[in-house]
C-alpha cells in the first residue's frame, strides 16, 4: 500500500499485490473509519492473516496518525526517505501517466527495493514525549536568539554607541523594558538605573553597568538630537515588544528544558 499523504486534502492510497498488480485504488483522510475502509478494500480476497506492508513519506505531521493506526492493527509500515521516492518517482512518470503516481511509486518501492527500506519502529511513551521536548526546546531557543538579535539591532538604531556589546542580560532587558528611548533613560537618571539593574541582576551588575547605558543615551541624543528621521518613541516600543516576546519565550523555554 503506497499512501501519498496530503496534507489539506484526502491521502491517495494505491494498492498492490506480491507481483506489482494493482489491487485497488482508494482516497482516504486520516480517521478510523476511512482508514478502516482502505485495509478493508486492500486485503479483500487475501487469505487470513495476510498483513499490509503500507509506504508512506515523511510529509510533516501527516504521517503519524496513518503510522498509529496501521501498525496498531498488526500491519509493517515503512517511511521511506523522499529522495528515494523522487528516484523511482521520475522513472516511473516517464513511462506511465496517473494522477496518483505518487502513491503507485510508494506502493512499488518495497518490490524495487526491499532491502532498501526499514520498517518504522515508532517511539515508546518516554521517547516521544523526550522527542517532542528536545524539538520545542530547539525551535524555541531559535526564536529567541532571532529575537535578541532583533533588540540589539534596535538599540543600536536608538543608541549608536550601544552598550549591548555581549550577551543579552536580564538587567539589560529590565532597563530596554522601561527606558530604550535614550531621552527616556537621561531622564530616569544614575540612581533610578542602577537600582533596576542592581534588582535584575540580583546584585551582579550596579552603578558602572547604569553609567554605560547612561554614557550610550547621552552620546545618542548629542548625535540625533531631535532629528526627524530618528523615530525615538517608535522604535523604542518596538524593543519593548521585543524584550516583551523573548520574555515569554524564556519562559516557555525553561519549562520544556
Amino acid at each position: 500500500m503506497g499512501i501519498d499523504l496530503g496534507i489539506a486534502s484526502a491521502h491517495t492510497v494505491r494498492v498492490l499485490d506480491e507481483a506489482g498488480r494493482q489491487v485497488c485504488r482508494r482516497r482516504c483522510e486520516p480517521s478510523v473509519q476511512s482508514l478502516t475502509v482502505i485495509e478493508q478494500a486492500a486485503l479483500a480476497g487475501a487469505a487470513v492473516g495476510t498483513r499490509l506492508e503500507v509506504v508512506i513519506e515523511p510529509t510533516g505531521p501527516a504521517w503519524l496518525p496513518v503510522a498509529v493506526f496501521f501498525t496498531a492493527r498488526g500491519h509493517t509500515v515503512f517511511r521511506v526517505s523522499s529522495a528515494k521516492a523522487a528516484d523511482l518517482r521520475r522513472f516511473l512518470s516517464r513511462h506511465a501517466k496517473s494522477n496518483g503516481i505518487d502513491a503507485d511509486t510508494l506502493a512499488r518501492l518495497p518490490l524495487v527495493d526491499p532491502d532498501g527500506v526499514r520498517p518504522l519502529r515508532l517511539p515508546t511513551t518516554q521517547q516521544a514525549a523526550l522527542d517532542r521536548r528536545v524539538r520545542a526546546c530547539d525551535r524555541l531557543t531559535q526564536a529567541a536568539s532571532e529575537h535578541k538579535v532583533r533588540i540589539k539591532d534596535l538599540v543600536r538604531q536608538l543608541m549608536p554607541l550601544t552598550p549591548l556589546t555581549g550577551d543579552l542580560g536580564k538587567a539589560d532587558l529590565a532597563v530596554l523594558a522601561r527606558w530604550a528611548d535614550p531621552r527616556a533613560l537621561l531622564k530616569a537618571g544614575t540612581a533610578r538605573l542602577s537600582a533596576v539593574i542592581i534588582k535584575a541582576s540580583n546584585n551582579h551588575q550596579g552603578t558602572a553597568r547604569a553609567q554605560q547605558w547612561i554614557s550610550a543615551a547621552r552620546a545618542a541624543v548629542d548625535l540625533y538630537g531631535e532629528h526627524p528621521a530618528v523615530a525615538f518613541a517608535d522604535l523604542a516600543a518596538e524593543v519593548a515588544t521585543e524584550v516583551r516576546l523573548l520574555t515569554a519565550i524564556n519562559a516557555e523555554l525553561a519549562a520544556h528544558a
